[in-house]
C-alpha cells in the first residue's frame, strides 16, 4: 500500500556519466561494482530523494493546514486540531468528540408581579388591568448563599427594568475570576444574605454573580394574599430561571375562569414566543399565537380565552427564539358573585415517561363529592391533568402516596389519555391529607394537580396547581414565605430516602439541620416553625439521599380558605461538559 509520507513513482539509479555507478563515499574504489555495493548505493541515493520528496509533501500540508486554520478563524468556527490532520489509512479508528468544560452563568430568577384584574371585557388578547384590591399585598423572600470563602456573591433583588431593588452584595473582582474559591474553614459559621418579605408591586429579578466557573445557590419566592376582591385568596410561586421551552398545564377559559399567560425577558436580546395550545379534545389552531415580541426588560400578559375561549382543560407550551423567558399564568375563578381563588400556575417538568408531584393536600371525601356535584364546581375538587404532546394515546398508571402508604383511586389508576390533548383525572375518593403522585406512562407526557380548598358552596374559595418537578439533589434553596401556615413535603415513591432540612434564618445564619427518614410508597409532611434559635425562620436548605425524592411546599392560612404550592425549584448548576463539534 503506498505511504503517503514517500513518493510512489521511485527515482533512477544514480549513474556516472559514463553509465557506470557512483562509488559512494567512503568505499574503496575497487569495490563499487560488487553487487552488495550497488545496493547500498541505491538505498542511500533513494533514500535523500525520498526524504527531500516527503519534506516536500509535509510543506504543501502544512500550507493547507494553515490556510485551513485561517478560514476556520475568519469564520468563527471551533475546529479541533485533530480534524485538521492528516487522515490516515481507510481502517483507521475514528476519534470521538472531545467534551469541552463549560462554567455555569449566573443565577437568575424571575419573581411575578402581583395579581390583577382584568379592567372591563377587553376584546382580544392583550389585557387592560385595574388597581388590585385595598387588603391585597404582595413580596418577595430571598436567599443568596454564601460562598466556600464565606463571602456573598455579587447578588440583588431588582425591577425586571433594572432598577435595584435590594443590594445584598457588590459583584467584586473574585467574582469575575475563573479560579475557585477557597474553602471556607471548618469552624466557620456559615452565612447567607436574606431579603424577607420585600414588598413589591410588578415583576423582580433575584441575581447572583457565578464565582470560579460555579453558579451561586440562590432561591426566592414570590407570595400574594388578598381577604377580598374577585382575586380573594392565595397565590405563591417560586422565582424561575428563564428558559426557550416551557410546559404550564391547568389553565381554565370557561365561564367565569379567566387566564392571563405572563411573559417576562430579563435578557438583554429581544424574545419572539411562539405558543402551543393543548385541550381536552386536542391540538387548538389559534391565530396570533406565534410571533409574540417580548422585549428586554419587559412583560408581556395575553388572554388566553382570546385565543382559545371556553377550554376547561387548557395547557400551554412556551417556546421562545432569542432571548429565554419566564412564563406564569394567572388563573382566577369567580362563580356568580363568589370568589373561588387565584394562583400563578408554573412551569411543569418537560415531558417524560414518569413524572412526580408532591404537595398534593385532599380534603373530606364526602364533602369533596357533594360540592363538585353541584352545577359550577366541577372544578372545585383535587385532579390530575396529563398533557400528551405526541400522536399516540398514553396508557397511564398513577398512585397517590400518603402517610401511611399507597391509597387506591376509584376505578383502579390506570386511565388512557388521549394523544395531543389534556385529559384530567379526579383525585377525590381517598382519605384527606397529603399526597404525593406518581404517574408513569409508555409514551411522553407532562402533568400537574390541582388543590382545593373549601367546601360550602356559599364561601369564598381557593385553589392551587402543584406542577410536575425534578427529585431532590444535593442543596437546593427553599425560601418560604413569612405569613399562614407552611409545610415541607416530601414523597419517596419507591425505595427509601433520607431529607435533610437546615432553617435559615432572618440573620443570614444556617441553623441546626433536621432529618426525615422516608419509606418507599409514603409522604411526610413537616410543619416550618415561626422561629428557629430564637430568630424567625425565612428558609429552608434541603438536600436528599437514597431513592428519589421529590418535594414542595404547602401553603395555607388558619381562618381562611386559602391554598397554595411552591415547587422546589433545582439546585445550583455546576460545570458541564459538552462536545465540541469537529469540523468548519
Amino acid at each position: 500500500m503506498p505511504n503517503d509520507d514517500y513518493p510512489v513513482n521511485k527515482a533512477p539509479d544514480a549513474l556516472h556519466t559514463d553509465g557506470k555507478p557512483a562509488v559512494p563515499a567512503g568505499e574503496p574504489a575497487g569495490t563499487a561494482g560488487t553487487p552488495a555495493k550497488l545496493a547500498r548505493a541505491k538505498r542511500r541515493t533513494l533514500g535523500s530523494r525520498g526524504e527531500r520528496a516527503a519534506a516536500a509533501v509535509r510543506v504543501r500540508r502544512l500550507g493547507g493546514v494553515l490556510a485551513a486554520i485561517a478560514l476556520v478563524a475568519a469564520g468563527g468556527g471551533l475546529v479541533a486540531a485533530t480534524a485538521l490532520a492528516p487522515q490516515g489509512p481507510a481502517g483507521s479508528r475514528p476519534i470521538a468528540a472531545p467534551l469541552t468544560a463549560v462554567p455555569a452563568g449566573n443565577s437568575v430568577g424571575v419573581c411575578p408581579g402581583p395579581a390583577r384584574l382584568l379592567d372591563g371585557a377587553p376584546i382580544g388578547t392583550d389585557p387592560q388591568f385595574s388597581p388590585v384590591s385595598a387588603t391585597a399585598k404582595t413580596d418577595v423572600s430571598a436567599i443568596v448563599l454564601a460562598s466556600g470563602t464565606g463571602a456573598l456573591p455579587g447578588s440583588r433583588l431588582a425591577a425586571l427594568t433594572g432598577s435595584t431593588l435590594v443590594e445584598l452584595a457588590k459583584t467584586t473582582a473574585a467574582a469575575e475570576s475563573p479560579a475557585p474559591a477557597p474553602t471556607r474553614p471548618a469552624n466557620a459559621a456559615p452565612v447567607a444574605g436574606v431579603v424577607s418579605q420585600r414588598g413589591v408591586d410588578d415583576v423582580s429579578v433575584l441575581s447572583a454573580d457565578a464565582e470560579g466557573g460555579l453558579q451561586p445557590s440562590a432561591g426566592a419566592v414570590m407570595s400574594y394574599t388578598a381577604g377580598d376582591g374577585d382575586l380573594r385568596g392565595a397565590a405563591a410561586a417560586a422565582c424561575q430561571q428563564p428558559a426557550n421551552d416551557l410546559w404550564l398545564v391547568g389553565a381554565n377559559t370557561a365561564l367565569g375562569r379567566t387566564a392571563v399567560l405572563k411573559l417576562s425577558n430579563a435578557s438583554s436580546s429581544p424574545a419572539t414566543v411562539s405558543l402551543d395550545l393543548f385541550g381536552a379534545k386536542g391540538p387548538l389552531q389559534a391565530p396570533g399565537s406565534r410571533g409574540l415580541l417580548v422585549a428586554p426588560g419587559t412583560t408581556r400578559s395575553v388572554i388566553l380565552a382570546g385565543l382559545a375561549p371556553g377550554q376547561e382543560q387548557l395547557s400551554v407550551r412556551v417556546r421562545s427564539a432569542g432571548g429565554p423567558v419566564a412564563a406564569v399564568i394567572q388563573q382566577s375563578v369567580l362563580r356568580g358573585l363568589t370568589p373561588g381563588g387565584v394562583e400563578f400556575i408554573v412551569p411543569a417538568a418537560a415531558p417524560a415517561q414518569r413524572q412526580v408531584i408532591s404537595g398534593v393536600d385532599i380534603q373530606d371525601r364526602a364533602a369533596v363529592a357533594a360540592l363538585t356535584a353541584k352545577p359550577g364546581f366541577a372544578d372545585a375538587g383535587p385532579a390530575l391533568q396529563i398533557t400528551v404532546p405526541g400522536s399516540a394515546d398514553a396508557v397511564v398508571a398513577i398512585k397517590l402516596f400518603g402517610r401511611d402508604g399507597q391509597k387506591a383511586l376509584p376505578g383502579g389508576g390506570v386511565v388512557t389519555a388521549k394523544a395531543g390533548s389534556v385529559t384530567q383525572v379526579p383525585l377525590a375518593g381517598v382519605p384527606a391529607g397529603p399526597y404525593t403522585v406518581a404517574v408513569a406512562s409508555d409514551v411522553s407526557f407532562t402533568a400537574a394537580a390541582r388543590v382545593t380548598r373549601g367546601l360550602k358552596a356559599e364561601d369564598a374559595a381557593d385553589f392551587a396547581w402543584s406542577a410536575a418537578s425534578a427529585r431532590l439533589g444535593s442543596q437546593h434553596v427553599v425560601p418560604v414565605p413569612g405569613a399562614g401556615d407552611r409545610f415541607l413535603i416530601f414523597g419517596a415513591p419507591e425505595g427509601r430516602a433520607t431529607i435533610s432540612y437546615s432553617p435559615i434564618t432572618a440573620d443570614g445564619k444556617i441553623r441546626t439541620a433536621g432529618s426525615a427518614d422516608i419509606a418507599g410508597g409514603t409522604t411526610a409532611s413537616i410543619r416550618v416553625p415561626d422561629e428557629a434559635d430564637g430568630a424567625k425562620v425565612v428558609g429552608y436548605l434541603v438536600s436528599a439521599a437514597g431513592d428519589p425524592a421529590y418535594g414542595a411546599v404547602l401553603l395555607q392560612q388558619d381562618g381562611r380558605q386559602d391554598v397554595s404550592t411552591i415547587t422546589i425549584a433545582p439546585g445550583a448548576a455546576g460545570q458541564e461538559q459538552v462536545p465540541v463539534t469537529l469540523g468548519y
